[in-house]
């Protein structure tokens, strides 16, 4: 096809790195999936730790607060705990992933009207633009979500490359 165009993709770690990683993104405990519960955590082992404290002055009727309290404290750490590892394996993905393109010899994306086509060392992954659910296009990287989905820096591209990227993108998803 005459229409058909082809971007080689320079993958660096560290361009990849700084936009999988922002804004503590890879944090186990301040991730914005774990940011809420852990704080949460910490609130209520404080509030535990005081009643623990002054459990000698607690009336016996009143003992059930310690108990209730005690219940949530162990169900926010459950609830962190499956936060934290879903954090962690995200990260584990991310890290094969980006092992992956370090490694690789040929990264490119080749598209026309109809396709889009991720090529890394001879593992092509095709799609159809209607395929493509949601993008995001700022001045640091272009991202697709669909079928597959893709981040391209734009630090891994040249600007002309990403503005051609960019112009496709928007006018086969808008």
């Amino acid at each position: 096809m005459s229409d058909e165009k082809k971007i080689n993709i320079k993958p660096k770690r560290q361009d990849f790195e700084e936009i999988y990683f922002s804004g503590n993104q890879g944090s186990l405990f301040l991730s914005p999936d774990t940011r809420g519960k852990t704080f949460t955590l910490i609130i209520i082992a404080l509030i535990l730790g005081i009643l623990f404290f002054f459990k000698d002055d607690l009336s016996r009727e009143k003992f059930g607060i310690l108990y209730f309290v005690s219940f949530l404290f162990l169900l926010t750490a459950v609830f962190l705990s499956v936060s934290v590892n879903k954090v962690s394996r995200w990260k584990k993905q991310v890290s094969s992933y980006l092992t992956k393109l370090e490694n690789c010899k040929v990264y490119e994306v080749v598209f026309d009207q109809q396709f889009f086509t991720v090529n890394i060392d001879g593992e092509k992954e095709t799609s159809e633009w209607k395929d493509f659910q949601a993008f995001e296009i700022n001045g640091e990287y272009i991202a697709l979500e669909g079928k597959y989905s893709y981040m391209f820096p734009k630090k891994s591209m040249s600007g002309s490359d990403f503005s051609v990227l960019k112009k496709m993108i928007e006018s086969q998803l808008k």
